[in-house]
């Protein structure tokens, strides 16, 4: 089946871009609305079981796709924002791979962390269990982080676009107060989760074994998310700033010097198994927050600015009376 992300990522920072997040939140509604009804049409009526919900999965998201590709084409908000090919859309390419690469690096780096624990996972004594509640952990902790993520883009978007107007101050206050919402989303996710763990793990699975797992787990991505969230503000900030070769730095020192070793340490030396795991990651976590923490307190924002301003007026296409 073909890869959707690919379209989606260049919809979503099409559309992020201009600051139309209302039209991704009513396509993306229309989307779950639709993904449920479907999903049991292909569990229950077809019998294909754990395949058709993947399949139910891909042809949601590529309906989601389709939306938004008809959307940018038809909707008369976006037709001024393409005016044909032209060879000035080539002009400071090298700038842009300089940004992108290191920021694909960034993300990758963190992503593949988490997978790899799963992984390691299936290195234990008892890989069934370990695996299994990984797993289950692993798509709680990014349900949870779904909130946090879309502050994160945003503050990515309004600290880029801050910057480029020459509004430090308004930057600084951005920064503020994306870490104060976040924060306060942060103590309202913890609260929940230790509220419901002990019953979460029924969404999942009946066995009581299992079960019991995933409620101690649970208290650990509790942990997790007191730093997960703000360090979500702290990446869009740094995304939003250029500073992607600092943040993939970062990541490759907390995750793979810090946390991955430590989860090692923990899972096969002091037999802690996937607490042991998960444990490396909170490490790495908060390791990340309190790195990306110091360099944000010590931004110089008005240094900042005129960087941004001067990256503008750089990239200005001259106009030829």
């Amino acid at each position: 089946m073909l890869d959707h992300s690919r379209y989606w990522l260049w919809f979503l920072g099409y559309l992020g871009g201009r600051g139309k997040y209302d039209n991704l939140f009513g396509v993306n509604l229309s989307l779950i609305a639709a993904k449920n009804p479907s999903r049991s049409l292909h569990n229950h009526d077809t019998g294909l079981g754990s395949i058709g919900a993947a399949l139910a999965n891909s042809i949601s998201y590529w309906t989601n796709d389709i939306f938004l590709a008809l959307y940018i084409t038809l909707s008369p908000s976006c037709k001024n924002t393409w005016t044909g090919f032209s060879k000035e859309a080539t002009r400071d390419v090298l700038k842009f791979i300089w940004l992108a690469v290191p920021s694909a690096i960034m993300v990758c780096l963190e992503i593949w962390s988490y997978e790899m624990m799963v992984l390691l996972a299936g290195l234990l004594p008892d890989p069934t269990l370990e695996t299994s509640v990984l797993s289950i952990s692993l798509n709680t902790n990014g349900m949870i982080y779904m909130i946090p993520l879309g502050l994160g883009s945003a503050i990515s978007v309004r600290i880029s676009n801050e910057l480029g107007a020459g509004r430090p101050r308004a930057a600084r206050l951005a920064v503020f107060m994306a870490v104060f919402m976040v924060a306060a989303e942060s103590i309202v996710a913890v609260a929940v989760i230790i509220l419901g763990r002990k019953f979460w793990g029924y969404c999942f699975s009946s066995e009581a074994q299992i079960v019991g797992y995933v409620s101690d787990m649970m208290i650990l991505i509790a942990v997790t998310n007191l730093a997960d969230g703000v360090l979500s503000v702290l990446n869009g900030i740094a995304r939003g700033c250029g500073w992607q070769k600092i943040g993939a730095i970062v990541n490759l020192g907390s995750f793979y010097i810090i946390g991955i070793p430590l989860g090692i340490l923990l899972a096969f030396t002091l037999h802690l198994g996937g607490k042991g795991l998960w444990t490396g990651i909170i490490a790495a976590v908060f390791a990340q927050t309190l790195f990306l923490s110091i360099i944000t307190i010590r931004t110089n924002w008005e240094a900042e600015a005129n960087k941004a301003t001067a990256r503008v007026y750089d990239s200005t296409i001259p106009v030829v009376a």
